[in-house]
């Protein structure tokens, strides 16, 4: 005799379980602006744009019933969106120059 799916024996154990992409991809996320909340914002912004690439894998090869909540429009659309937000944010970050000289205005003069 076969044991009933787990959907139907614990439905919220299950849905749980369906969200773990999202959980993993949003953990990173917090990890990379937890980095920019201390200064590290180019590691940081490095950090979050992989999650969004990983994001963007996770949904390509994942079915849709284990996606979660990474499926809102069509594959196609997700896959582009995610990993091509994710590649522009790691290039801006990485293309803005390490020390960039700030100039500083003295009080009294013009």
């Amino acid at each position: 005799m076969a044991r009933p799916p787990l959907y139907t024996r614990r439905p919220f154990l299950a849905g749980l379980l369906r969200q773990l992409p999202l959980l993993a991809v949003l953990v990173a996320v917090a990890v990379g602006l937890g980095m920019v909340a201390l200064e590290r914002w180019r590691s940081g912004l490095v950090v979050i744009g992989c999650a969004l690439v990983a994001a963007a894998l996770l949904r390509l090869l994942l079915p849709v019933r284990r996606v979660g909540l990474l499926a809102v429009r069509s594959r196609t659309v997700d896959v582009v969106l995610l990993a091509g937000m994710g590649m522009v944010l790691v290039a801006v970050a990485l293309a803005v120059p390490a020390e960039a000289e700030v100039p500083v205005i003295q009080p009294g003069t013009r």
